[in-house]
């Protein structure tokens, strides 16, 4: 018998939480997340993690299973990941798997690219270019590299373009080109739902959504954490809008408005990132039976 690992994704906001349950529970099987951000358990409002009753429906993997302290890398969740699977598949033939960060996705459906080795002075290099000059300089210089990997890349977080720049120096080639390498084998195959909303309803949830979280408590949880914001668990949206707000960079209105832009631009890059796989199919999430009909018909033996 096949196994299948029925892959979930989409945009920030747009509705994986509610269908990844629903096909969960059409299979009697597990949830693996394969949300980044969800990793770290003093991470909770902002990241949207799901709620208890949610978490106490169907079994979850790697949902706030590490420290912002842990050093956790793509390749580790890869491999954390793959053996999840393996045994989850010895019971059911069917997983599911949830979340939006693109290279994680990739990480576990195709496996990592083999990136040539950096040399710790070209970190360090980069690193105090970062603390001296700031991100846009980084950014600037990334975009010089590799304008179509900058297109893509979380432009709020300093350690993935730090990461770009130091394979470009390092190879002479666009960090985009090790990403275009063929996919390794799996044991599984992968049923790819892709879900999206109209642009105008998606930006609606993201700003309510936002509203959301400021009511639940966002800002005691990002205050709780001000003395780790240089970790790179938060250089991320919804905690470092705030830390500017707790250095009186911005006031809180603005620190607030500045979430939901960010979000929708995050929201924007992620959409980008899926169109980009030809295997990839897209739903409206409000469309379930069409969905699970589609598994149906993608996972008969």
């Amino acid at each position: 018998m096949d196994k299948y690992l029925i892959l979930i994704a989409g945009p920030t906001a747009v509705g994986k939480t509610q269908l990844s349950l629903s096909i969960a529970e059409q299979y009697k099987t597990d949830i693996i997340s394969c949300d980044s951000r969800q990793f770290y358990k003093e991470m909770c409002i902002g990241t949207a993690v799901p709620n208890a009753d949610e978490l106490s429906k169907i079994k979850h993997h790697f949902i706030q299973n590490l420290s912002i302290e842990d050093n956790y890398s793509i390749g580790q969740f890869e491999r954390d990941a793959l053996a999840k699977i393996e045994a989850l598949h010895k019971n059911n033939n069917m997983i599911v798997m949830v979340g939006g960060s693109g290279m994680y996705i990739d990480a576990v459906c195709k496996g990592l690219d083999d990136f040539p080795p950096v040399p710790d002075s070209i970190r360090e290099e980069l690193n105090l270019r970062h603390q001296n000059e700031g991100l846009d300089a980084l950014k600037k210089e990334l975009m010089k590299l590799d304008p179509d990997y900058y297109e893509l890349a979380d432009s709020s977080n300093p350690h993935r373009i730090i990461r770009a720049i130091e394979i470009c120096m390092v190879s002479g080639k666009p960090f985009s080109s090790f990403r275009k390498q063929q996919a390794k084998k799996r044991n599984f195959k992968t049923v790819k739902i892709i879900l999206n909303r109209d642009r105008e309803e998606l930006y609606s949830r993201i700003n309510k959504r936002v509203d959301r979280m400021i009511k639940e408590g966002l800002l005691e949880e990002v205050k709780n954490l001000y003395n780790y914001k240089d970790y790179n668990a938060l250089q991320t949206v919804g905690y470092k809008e705030l830390f500017a707000y707790y250095d009186g960079d911005w006031d809180l209105e603005t620190a607030i408005e500045e979430i939901k832009k960010n979000t929708r631009r995050y929201a924007k890059r992620q959409m980008t990132w899926f169109r980009r796989d030809t295997q990839n199919v897209f739903f409206n999430p409000d469309k379930t039976s069409e969905i699970i009909a589609f598994v149906e018909k993608n996972t008969k033996n």
